[in-house]
C-alpha cells in the first residue's frame, strides 16, 4: 500500500509538472517562472529545494550521530548564507533583470568569465545533487524490502525530477515545490504525532 502510493505520487507529478509545462512560452518562463510567482509559492520553492530528501535522511542521522555540532554548516550555516543573500545580493541581482547567476558575471566581466563561474557553480551542486538522489534511491530501496536496489531507486527519482524539469523548467519546478512542501509538513507532523503518542499522548511531550 505505502509503495504503491509513492508510485502515484511520483505519476501525479510528473503528470501536474507537464500540465504546467503549457504556460512556459518563453525562456523568461522557463528559467525564472517569468518572475510572477506569489511569495507562498516562492517560500514553498526555498522550502523544498533545502529541506529535501537528504536534509530529512541525512542532517537528521548525522544530528543523531554528532549531536548539534554536527549541523552547524548544515542546515544552519546554509541557511545563514540564504538569508544573507535574500537580503544584500538578491535584489541587486533582481533589478539587473537577468535570467541566471552566470548571465551577472557576463554583464560584470565578459563572456569567459561567465563560463567559468557558471562551470564552477555546476560543480559545486554535484555533492549537494548526489546526495538528494542517494537518498531517493535509498528510499526506494527501503519501500520495496531491497526488490529495487539503490542504484535503480536513484535512476527512476532523477528520471521523475528530470522530465517534469525538463519540460516546464523553473515554472514546473515551483508549483511542485509547493506541493512537496505540504506533504513533507504533512508528513513532519504526523511522525510527530506517533513519536508523542508513544511517549503516553502529545500532552505528557508537551508538559
Amino acid at each position: 500500500m505505502l509503495l504503491a502510493s509513492v508510485v502515484a505520487y511520483l505519476l501525479v507529478s510528473v503528470l501536474i509538472g507537464l500540465y504546467v509545462a503549457r504556460n512556459v512560452s518563453s525562456a523568461a518562463d522557463y528559467a525564472v517562472a517569468g518572475r510572477h510567482l506569489s511569495l507562498p509559492i516562492v517560500t514553498a520553492t526555498v522550502f523544498a529545494t533545502w529541506f529535501g530528501s537528504e536534509t530529512v535522511l541525512g542532517i537528521s542521522s548525522t544530528f543523531v550521530e554528532e549531536g548539534l555540532s554536527g549541523i552547524v554548516a548544515d542546515p544552519f550555516g546554509a541557511s545563514m548564507c540564504l538569508i544573507l543573500a535574500g537580503l544584500f545580493i538578491a535584489p541587486k541581482i533582481y533589478r539587473l533583470n537577468l535570467l541566471t547567476l552566470g548571465d551577472y558575471y557576463r554583464v560584470r566581466y565578459n563572456r569567459v568569465v561567465e563560463i567559468f563561474c557558471s562551470a564552477c557553480i555546476v560543480v559545486s551542486y554535484l555533492g549537494w545533487v548526489a546526495a538528494q538522489i542517494s537518498a531517493l534511491g535509498l528510499i526506494f530501496n527501503v519501500l520495496t524490502d531491497g526488490a529495487v536496489s539503490q542504484e535503480w531507486g536513484m535512476v527512476i527519482g532523477a528520471s521523475v525530477v528530470l522530465i517534469y524539469t525538463l519540460f516546464g523548467g523553473m515554472l514546473s519546478v515551483a508549483i511542485l515545490d509547493f506541493i512537496q512542501m505540504v506533504v513533507i509538513a504533512a508528513g513532519l507532523v504526523y511522525i510527530m504525532w506517533i513519536v508523542a503518542d508513544l511517549a503516553s499522548g502529545v500532552g505528557t511531550v508537551v508538559d
